[in-house]
């Protein structure tokens, strides 16, 4: 039986507002919920087999289950499947006093959204009652459909699968004394990098073991079955065990079936209720056992297998999702709800547990609602070399600025896929050396190492931005052509840091130019591609690539990044010795202003060249000399920083949490770019350009990167492209007319 909230003659908790059902009393509860489990001032259960604990633990996962049921059918939409197959092991980990959760499922959103309510950290945005809770999701300025950092106690943003080990391990590195458990689902378990990202890390830090992925096994994915549905337990425990974990801990719901569900998946809320019991005590006792061998130095997994879908409104993949149908009107969501409603008395009871966990709402307690320490850095050691002198590589001088960030910063890392020492930066190397268990001198290897190097850009930008989001500086470095591929997750990272509730150092990324100097490696070294990406998330408001001419150049943008919060800062630059065309001062003046002109000759007639790159400037100035020659004007115009070149419309910068608003101003455009011709011109996608294209009022035209192909210099690739001085002379005197 259960009752409307008008029928529930007891006195009903205020945050109690806005459910709509209210169950009976469960067997027992006169015994086991009288008190919480979790004691006044403590800030866990004391004894994970006690018959209270357990009782308890149950009453928050069907708590879990039904408001995540009904805050997502409040709105139709939404995916409460996932979360609900694993309730049970959540509610068993916060029982235990660990609220540092993160989760590789953006799906699990409602889920944690209950949690975070149950807690009170939503108190924070103004969620004192479930009604809120409703009324709140899916809005803007709300509970996002999918997790972020924006919400109080998440601790990081979650869409895109197999991102979430990241975040874990890189809170575990910083935080050695806390528990940071995330859910995987056995659908995102199909991702590439999730285990071996994991399974690096633990070579490279081994003694860091604090991170426990709770794999979601319920047999389905999205839409169908998920590939692993068809493994036994005996294969699901060998997988783990054959990548590293020395301790897989497994609980199946199957073995405490008494209800004869087909299949190898079943759910445990259809029990009776004592073999309901049985299994929440299994699941509370395993997570107790795994996060303690997880704090005590062994990697582990914990495995819960219980049917996709489980005490909501559907089962396997029907049940993931919500359709315009499942309104809290809908038949199967008002069962569901009944099936899984409390008594106000234990909604009451489960909050206050949640609320003591941890000692706090997570929204006040978890690692990621205090700016972390960081060290001081003291001088950097900028060297300021003379412009025009002896041709210096832009990489190698940063390199030695890096070395000393690592040596004042201990948790400062260098991530690294394709190898510094081939990126002109083997000084990296020398200073911090690469982390790994073999101790070798000759390749600056060592246990102690600061200079991560799995081959995989995933695993590179993975720790490295999850570190930044976690608090720390770090150093992501790339093949300009191969970055791509650790993209994704520093594109929800930065997107995630202009939703922050506080500052946290910037991603900083260094990415040498391969396209025009790996040309006789053929096209799979020349995609510069990646520059169109960083031009569209200009757009978002904190996201900065930057481009500088020269080695003084590049010192001044990275001693920029590095004073910088909540943004995502990308150097490009070549590995090659270039000339020095700058000072500091001018450099300086490029961040500041956007661009920076290197050379300004007058004449009867105005060109502009409006460069972005290095390398690249070499067919300009060569064109510049012809084009003197005919006493046109040229000047040209090192582009450094193009975000600062948008108007301020343009961009979103103004909702960001650290917003930076500084643009170069209609005058000092006209002073940098007005001119009789504009021609714009990169060695890499023409959409970095925009925003000078879109305030010209000029005569104007791009040149940019077509495509790669294998040559035996970078100006036979820049020809192959139509970057030569002939084109952009005879261009030039087209747009004059």
């Amino acid at each position: 039986m259960t009752a409307s909230t008008q029928e529930i003659k007891v006195s009903i908790p205020d945050f109690c507002q806005g459910i709509q059902y209210f169950g009976e009393e469960l067997p027992e509860f006169e015994t086991y919920g009288k008190e919480c489990a979790i004691a006044p001032n403590q800030t866990a259960i004391t004894d994970p087999k006690s018959p209270d604990a357990v009782f308890q633990t149950l009453l928050a996962a069907d708590a879990l289950r039904y408001l995540t049921l009904q805050v997502t059918a409040s709105k139709a939409s939404g995916h409460p499947g996932g979360f609900a197959s694993q309730a049970e092991a959540y509610a068993a980990l916060v029982m235990l006093g660990h609220k540092n959760i993160i989760t590789e499922v953006g799906h699990h959103a409602p889920g944690f959204y209950s949690a975070m309510f149950l807690d009170k950290s939503l108190e924070d945005m103004g969620i004192v009652n479930v009604q809120q809770l409703r009324d709140r999701y899916r809005e803007k300025h709300g509970l996002l459909g999918h997790l972020s950092g924006l919400i109080p106690g998440i601790l990081a943003p979650a869409g895109p699968l197999g991102q979430g080990q990241h975040f874990a391990m890189s809170a575990a590195k910083l935080h050695r004394d806390k528990l940071f458990p995330f859910t995987v689902g056995d659908g995102g378990l199909g991702e590439p990098y999730i285990v071996s990202s994991m399974a690096h890390f633990h070579t490279a830090y081994p003694d860091v073991t604090n991170f426990l992925p709770v794999l979601v096994w319920n047999g389905f994915s999205q839409e169908h079955h998920s590939m692993v549905s068809t493994k036994s337990n005996a294969e699901m425990i060998a997988y783990w065990q054959g990548n590293g974990f020395e301790e897989v801990i497994l609980v199946n719901a199957k073995d405490f079936d008494d209800k004869n569900q087909p299949g190898d998946y079943v759910d445990s809320t259809a029990f009776s209720f004592e073999h309901r019991l049985e299994f929440t005590k299994a699941v509370l006792v395993a997570a107790d056992s795994a996060a303690k061998l997880a704090l005590g130095g062994k990697l582990t997994v914990m495995i819960i297998k219980q049917l996709k879908g489980a005490g909501v409104h559907a089962k396997g993949a029907k049940s993931h999702n919500l359709y315009a149908m499942h309104t809290l009107d809908n038949a199967d969501i008002i069962n569901a709800l009944k099936t899984r409603a409390l008594t106000p008395a234990a909604w009451e009871l489960v909050r206050n547990n949640f609320e003591r966990s941890g000692g706090g709402s997570a929204g006040r307690t978890s690692v990621t609602e205090s700016v972390y320490e960081l060290s001081e850095l003291g001088e950097l050691g900028l060297e300021e070399y003379s412009v025009g002198g002896e041709p210096k590589v832009a990489t190698t001088a940063m390199g030695k600025i890096v070395g000393m960030v690592g040596k004042s910063d201990r948790n400062f890392i260098v991530a690294n896929a394709d190898g510094n020492e081939a990126s002109g930066i083997a000084n990296i190397n020398q200073a911090l050396k690469i982390v790994h268990p073999t101790t070798d001198d000759l390749y600056n290897q060592n246990p102690t190492g600061q200079v991560y190097e799995p081959l995989s850009e995933d695993a590179c930008a993975g720790l490295a931005v999850g570190l930044c989001l976690m608090g720390s500086r770090t150093l992501w470095c790339s093949y300009e052509s191969f970055a791509i591929n650790g993209l994704p997750i520093m594109q929800t990272v930065t997107q995630a840091m202009a939703e922050l509730r506080r500052p946290t150092p910037s991603i900083v990324t260094l990415f040498t130019a391969g396209a025009l100097e790996q040309g006789r490696n053929g096209w799979t070294h020349q995609r510069p591609e990646i520059e169109a990406y960083f031009a569209a998330m200009m757009r978002n408001g904190n996201v900065f690539p930057v481009f500088p001419p020269d080695a003084n150049s590049i010192q001044t943008c990275y001693e920029w990044a590095l004073s910088t919060k909540n943004k995502g800062i990308v150097i490009t630059a070549s590995k090659s010795p270039l000339p020095i065309r700058t000072t500091f001062e001018q450099s300086r003046q490029a961040l500041t202003k956007g661009a920076i002109a290197l050379q300004d000759v007058k004449g009867t007639k105005t060109v502009v060249f409006a460069v972005i790159g290095d390398m690249v400037l070499m067919p300009v100035f060569e064109a510049a000399t012809y084009l003197e020659a005919q006493e046109i004007g040229v000047r040209i115009v090192s582009v450094v920083n193009p975000r600062r070149l948008y108007r301020p419309t343009d961009l979103a910068w103004d909702s960001c949490s650290e917003p930076d608003g500084d643009f170069l101003s209609d005058a000092g455009f006209e002073e940098l770019f007005g001119c009789d011709a504009l021609i714009g011109v990169t060695a890499g996608a023409s959409g970095m350009l925009e925003p000078i294209m879109l305030r010209s009022n000029s005569k104007r035209d791009t040149f940019a990167w077509k495509r790669g192909e294998t040559t035996a210099s970078p100006a036979e690739l820049m020809a192959f492209n139509g970057l030569t001085a002939e084109n952009l002379v005879e261009r030039a005197m087209e747009l004059l007319g």
